[in-house]
């Protein structure tokens, strides 16, 4: 049986339950909304190329090291108290990001804004296990994980239409009266939930093991490719304020992952050494016994790589091959939340009659049939209209097996250590995302640069240059566009002219730039569908123990 109490009922629950997926929605769309603002950011800020990827990552950074130990602080003084305090710092954070005048001011605070979105997302999760049970509760993890789901394709659609209509500012100040109205509702509609009479010192030095731990490994996954995965790259070497790594020699990143193996030892030997003393812990290593929770959190790693990938390059491509405005390319991920806000309902009406692993299983193959046919059938001929129905697909796909997944994994968890489990599932679907995006972000633009210098090659009109010419005006086309994430296509043509080569040329090289990078997005595509096959198949051991029971039972 789950050793899991069952939680009363609360009146308004379902009305808290709104407000709860309204605060991980704005954690959400922060996540995804600076993508779309970026070009007016950098106008305005006159950031350089280092400032920006600090602008980006940082955020993620900081959140993603986080998640574990707020998790576990929110067991001991509050789930609710700790979802508001993480929201007023969001909106405090946001508003020094909308009123940022420079590179600095800006990255310290989405710095800060890493740190109330940490606080929130696992929060929301333990409040909705704990508020809820039974079939209530598999409805109410399907609205929770679709919104994620929904969010991910909104926050793009809001950051065009802010930066395009109004300011790149609006993009973060929304989140203050935003903000406002969710704290509001959370202390008049969700109760209150927490482990009672814990006493003993929350574990500050395990805490701090684990921040180290985390933040080492996601830098080293998001930025190898660009300072280097094993030696330098000597053209963007690590710059952090007025610290310069050598722009020689080993590269930052080995020794970051380095960092992360020697903290994860050393974080093991000292949960386990205050386990045996009967100490607190900033995560209960005993989790990993129970089978649901384990085999679920090496499903949602291995799902989570393929599963968002995709979606960095889809808004790329859509911009810079088929010339969609950043609010046009916004509206077709619409799709994408339409198919996931579809699939709370469908998730929430097949509770009770679909497991919750098999739903699970649907949904991640739902997705791999939409990645698959997108990396199918994306042509620059077809546009967006021929992968609009394969990102609905996948909405759907996303809904359920976001959703269902996070029921699954927490189903046999004791409900005074939910906020530990609810933080440990959520840091491995971050880490997960990370890995997926360095291996298809490295897959995208290593096949975008091939796929283009063959194609110019390959033009008849240039036969007449010495093979070695055309190789070289290929690689000063391919390199551009890929370094650029396909930005630099818009500028092939007048580049070209100025430089004297024919019309007729200059258009097929603009048409082999747009093919090629349309050729890596379909090659990260597949490489996508390959990690969701894995996580198909590793869904096969995902049954819980109690799950088992009942089958015996019968």
């Amino acid at each position: 049986m789950s050793n899991t109490p069952v939680a009363k009922k609360t009146p308004n629950r379902w009305i808290g339950l709104v407000f709860i997926s309204m605060a991980i929605s704005l954690v959400i769309i922060d996540g995804t909304i600076v993508n779309t603002i970026f070009p007016s950011v950098i106008a305005d800020l006159k950031l350089t190329s280092t400032e920006v990827q600090w602008v980006q990552e940082s955020y993620v950074l900081v959140f993603a090291s986080l998640l574990l130990v707020w998790g576990t602080i929110g067991d001991r003084i509050g789930r609710r108290k700790l979802l508001i305090i993480g929201i007023l710092i969001f909106i405090a954070a946001s508003v020094w990001a909308g009123f940022s005048t420079d590179a600095g001011s800006m990255i310290l605070a989405r710095i800060v804004q890493g740190i109330g979105g940490a606080m929130v997302l696992p929060t929301t999760l333990s409040l909705v296990n704990a508020t809820f049970h039974g079939r209530e509760r598999g409805i109410a993890f399907a609205i929770w994980g679709s919104t994620i789901g929904g969010m991910v394709a909104v926050g793009p659609v809001l950051g065009g239409w802010l930066a395009t209509d109004f300011d790149w500012r609006w993009a973060f100040n929304i989140n203050a009266p935003l903000g406002v109205i969710i704290v509001i509702g959370l202390l008049i509609f969700a109760k209150e939930s927490k482990v009672e009479n814990l006493t003993g010192k929350i574990d500050i030095l395990g805490a701090l093991i684990s921040v180290v731990m985390f933040a080492s490994l996601v830098f080293g996954l998001i930025e190898g490719r660009t300072y280097g995965w094993w030696t330098v790259n000597e053209a963007n070497p690590f710059v952090l304020g007025d610290f310069a790594w050598p722009t020689t020699g080993i590269s930052v990143i080995p020794i970051s992952l380095a960092i992360f193996v020697i903290s994860t030892t050393l974080f093991v030997l000292w949960e386990r050494k205050r386990e045996r003393a009967g100490k607190n812990v900033i995560l209960d290593l005993g989790l990993f016994h129970v089978g649901s929770f384990r085999n679920g959190s090496i499903a949602a790693g291995i799902i989570s790589m393929g599963e968002f990938g995709l979606l960095f390059a889809i808004p790329l491509w859509l911009q810079n091959v088929e010339g969609l405005s950043a609010i046009s390319s916004g509206l077709v991920l619409l799709w994408l939340a339409g198919g996931a806000f579809l699939a709370s309902g469908v998730g929430g009406a097949l509770s009770g009659k679909l497991s919750p692993v098999n739903a699970v299983r649907i949904g991640v193959l739902l997705e791999l049939i939409a990645v698959a046919g997108i990396a199918f059938i994306a042509s620059t001929a077809g546009g967006w209209v021929g992968i609009a129905p394969f990102l609905a697909i996948y909405g759907i796909g996303v809904g359920l097996a976001t959703a269902q997944l996070t029921g699954v994994i927490m189903v046999d968890v004791p409900m005074e250590k939910i906020g530990q489990a609810s933080g440990s599932q959520s840091t491995v679907r971050q880490i997960g995302s990370a890995l997926g995006i360095a291996v298809l972000g490295t897959v995208l633009f290593t096949a975008t640069q091939v796929s283009i210098e063959n194609r110019i090659v390959d033009i008849k009109a240039l036969s007449v240059i010495d093979v070695d010419a055309r190789k070289e005006l290929a690689t000063s086309i391919a390199k551009p566009v890929s370094d650029s994430a396909g930005a630099a296509i818009v500028g092939i043509p007048a580049y070209l002219t100025s430089q004297g080569v024919p019309d007729s040329v200059v258009s097929e090289v603009t048409t082999a730039a747009q093919d090629g990078f349309t050729d890596g997005m379909k090659a990260t595509g597949w490489a996508a569908a390959f990690f969701l096959l894995l996580g198909l198949a590793s869904t096969y051991n995902i049954g819980t123990k109690t799950s088992r029971e009942k089958k015996a039972e019968k």
